[in-house]
């Protein structure tokens, strides 16, 4: 499997369940689509965690590589639907920061 992890800090103003809803619908579709395996939110509990990294962490989880551009393939569309899903997210957050991890090992590591 592939993590798809992502950071962020709420945009000033943005109200924390608003920005969790949106995330919710945005992440349900593309799972409700098949591009998506599963998700998680999580918020950083009592202010423990690296300044460095945001108060909220996404992982995404993707079968493989293939699954996960697939995923950015249609979102990269920017029709209608996935463009009013992704601005009701990317407008509630400021500081974005991303990393792609594996499980590991994996079933193609030899030796």
């Amino acid at each position: 499997m592939n993590h798809y992890e992502v950071w962020v800090n709420l945009a000033p103003g943005a109200k924390d369940l608003e920005f969790v809803d949106a995330l919710t619908a945005y992440l349900g579709f593309l799972q409700q689509k098949g591009l998506l395996e599963s998700f998680r939110i999580r918020r950083r509990k009592f202010g423990f965690g690296p300044e460095a990294l945001g108060e909220f962490n996404i992982s995404m989880i993707f079968r493989d590589l293939a699954h996960l551009d697939a995923a950015f393939l249609r979102v990269a569309k920017r029709d209608e639907e996935v463009e009013r899903l992704h601005a009701a997210v990317f407008s509630r957050v400021v500081d974005f920061k991303s990393g792609l991890y594996r499980d590991f090992p994996d079933e193609v590591r030899e030796g």
